[in-house]
């Protein structure tokens, strides 16, 4: 296999690693932001941007980790028939099924980036009492897409690698992952 392509994979996996375990963190964020939230309203000072700015941290949580979730494996799938197959009939499969994946992740992309402009260019604002500027929290969206179609090449990689009989070593993250499932 091409050393750039085995490149690509170790940088995207370890981008992607990293990203997620700072997105693990934000439940955290959130966590604090709703006791704030708690201990202004038992004060009677509420604050009025708690409850939005926990949103978006969940958002955030949410997208930045979908593709350490890929990485990992440990995104759903119908594990009917799928888990009784080999790991080389796996990675046939997972090589038709990805380009499935990247046309979603294309579209979605497509359509985060246009209205990421959009809410850039007019200044959108949330219609609440906060009124937070809704461009940074689509930005940290388009991120996250392009972090996933990039995963979901370096998957690709991988998998076709299998099915020429190529090992690329360790997955950063599933190798972390198995160590924690061990503990």
């Amino acid at each position: 296999m091409h050393p750039a392509l085995i490149r690509y994979v170790r940088v995207v996996e370890t981008v992607n690693y990293r990203t997620g375990r700072f997105a693990m963190y934000l439940l955290f964020v959130m966590m604090a932001i709703l006791l704030w939230s708690s201990a202004t309203k038992i004060l009677k000072v509420p604050a009025i941007w708690t409850l939005e700015l926990a949103q978006f941290t969940l958002v955030a949580y949410y997208l930045l980790g979908a593709p350490y979730s890929l990485q990992l494996g440990s995104n759903v799938r119908m594990d009917l028939l799928y888990a009784r197959l080999s790991a080389r009939s796996r990675a046939g499969w997972d090589v038709f099924t990805v380009f499935c994946l990247l046309f979603y992740l294309g579209v979605m992309l497509w359509g985060s980036v246009e209205s990421t402009v959009y809410s850039f260019e007019v200044g959108e604002r949330n219609p609440t009492a906060w009124r937070p500027y809704l461009w940074p929290l689509k930005l940290v969206i388009c991120l996250a897409f392009v972090l996933m179609i990039l995963q979901a090449i370096a998957h690709l990689i991988r998998d076709w690698a299998i099915l020429r009989g190529i090992d690329l070593g360790p997955n950063p993250a599933a190798s972390q992952h198995a160590d924690a499932e061990v503990l």
